[in-house]
């Protein structure tokens, strides 16, 4: 068995692990390069393994840097099966069509505006690209074994996170090789926590935040300080959020807030059709979280869906107080944008970022402090009050990711740290060397390593 990191090596995006064994070859997700400019230009580069070599494609979870290259896969000539979780089939079935039809607006956006140093811009894949890929999904069960290639089985574990979120174990008949995607958090208000990782030769474990611990934060109390300063200003608070994940967590919250008349009854706009679309995959697989039915018609029934373009831009140009929550969470487009060209530069507004912001995207750049922020090939001043709560993070911090991997009851005989910046990810391989004894090391990009 072999294992080469074609992503989201040292760095927390563009997942994909080429795992062989026994003659076959398995692409462990498939994500889109997201954030700086040199990390993207990777989703441009010709893969080191010819698309017919691979076998199959078995995805964590849903999230575009984990799925998003798929399209851009079939695009190349890919036409082998993709398995995954139930919901992360049905989520896919909103994100990769999202993204490819954003990436030609984008384009064509470029292209109208001239701002695009390409002659003409391009779009990576396209929505049909999208759709046509989602025909080889295979939905596959959690706890059981399923045959994905010529020898080689996988098995899918929850992990909290986001609905569908697996960590996946590959057995080749001699040794196991266990991916943890992206983990959950043990105390998520709306996830239930990881399922406990089971015992394997060989670990692939994220670290997004492999270097910190998140706050502790009273997160209602939070927001309600944020809407009710920024309310009695006459503003507008706009939250970019992950469509899948963060946005229903934050129209709990917001839910919670209004239930309890803790903030006035202003309107709360939920703007991404993608997130609208995940809301209610999220309703329809209410078994794996922790909110009941009647909970999920409340927030419907407190929020307004944003649905067309025509409404969208309608939004855009109202003024009075209210609560956006539009994607994408880091801002790197969708609709978000064209709120914030609106918002940013009037001192009234607030901008909430709730996450991760990977180095390289306007999220970064506002929650680090900047003055101006390019959009559209303009740059605006930054006047709005900029918050930054990544202790909503749906991701497991360093003491939480260290917790799970103790309870293993084996020890892998290598582990190997991912989905993290240099500096996360070395910090958490110092923890896992020097509090659980294990062998552990921080894989390089393109680096291919025998697993005996």
């Amino acid at each position: 068995m072999k294992i080469q990191f074609l992503g989201a090596a040292q760095t927390v995006t563009g997942s994909k692990y080429l795992v062989s064994a026994n003659g076959s070859r398995v692409l462990v997700d498939c994500g889109l390069y997201q954030g700086i400019k040199n990390l993207r230009e990777r989703n441009w580069q010709v893969l080191p393994v010819a698309v017919s070599d691979i076998d199959a494609v078995v995805l964590t979870h849903a999230h575009i840097d984990h799925s998003g290259y798929l399209p851009a896969l079939y695009r190349q000539g890919y036409r082998g099966p993709v398995y995954c979780s139930p919901a992360t089939h049905a989520l896919c079935k909103v994100l990769l069509p999202d993204a490819g039809y954003l990436q030609e607006e984008d384009a064509a956006y470029a292209n109208r505006k001239k701002f695009s140093k390409h002659a003409p811009a391009a779009p990576l894949f396209t929505e049909q690209d999208a759709y046509s890929v989602l025909k080889q999904f295979r939905a596959i069960e959690y706890g059981e074994a399923h045959p994905v290639a010529k020898g080689l089985e996988a098995t899918l574990t929850p992990v909290g996170h986001i609905l569908g979120a697996s960590s996946v174990r590959l057995d080749d008949g001699e040794r196991t090789l266990a991916f943890s995607g992206d983990l959950g958090r043990p105390h998520d208000p709306v996830m239930f926590p990881p399922d406990a990782l089971r015992p394997a030769d060989y670990l692939v474990v994220e670290s997004t935040y492999g270097d910190r611990r998140h706050a502790v934060v009273d997160f209602e109390r939070v927001f309600e300080d944020i809407i009710n300063a920024t309310i009695r200003r006459g503003g507008i608070v706009l939250i970019p959020a992950f469509a899948v994940g963060r946005t229903q967590t934050l129209l709990y919250i917001l839910h919670r807030l209004r239930a309890r008349k803790a903030i006035p009854d202003v309107p709360i706009y939920l703007n991404s059709p993608m997130a609208i679309r995940a809301t209610e995959i999220f309703h329809s697989f209410h078994r794996e979280h922790k909110l009941s039915d009647e909970e999920c018609e409340l927030i419907d029934a407190t929020t307004t869906f944003v649905r067309t373009v025509e409404e969208s831009k309608a939004l855009v140009e109202q003024n009075y107080p209210c609560v956006i929550i539009s994607a994408s969470g880091m801002a790197s487009g969708g609709r978000v944008l064209h709120h914030m060209k609106s918002l940013i530069a009037d001192h009234r507004n607030s901008m909430v970022f709730v996450g991760y912001q990977a180095p390289g995207t306007r999220g970064a750049s506002l929650v680090g402090g900047c003055d101006s922020i390019k959009i559209h090939g303009a740059y605006l001043p930054v006047r709005a009050e900029i918050h930054n709560l990544d202790a909503l993070s749906a991701h497991a911090d360093a003491g939480e990711i260290l917790q799970w991997l103790k309870a293993c009851r084996q020890s892998p005989r290598h582990t190997f740290v991912t989905h993290g910046e240099p500096a996360a990810a070395d910090a958490l391989r110092l923890r896992i060397r020097d509090e659980l004894g294990w062998h552990v090391s921080v894989p390089e990009y393109a680096q291919e390593v025998a697993l005996d």
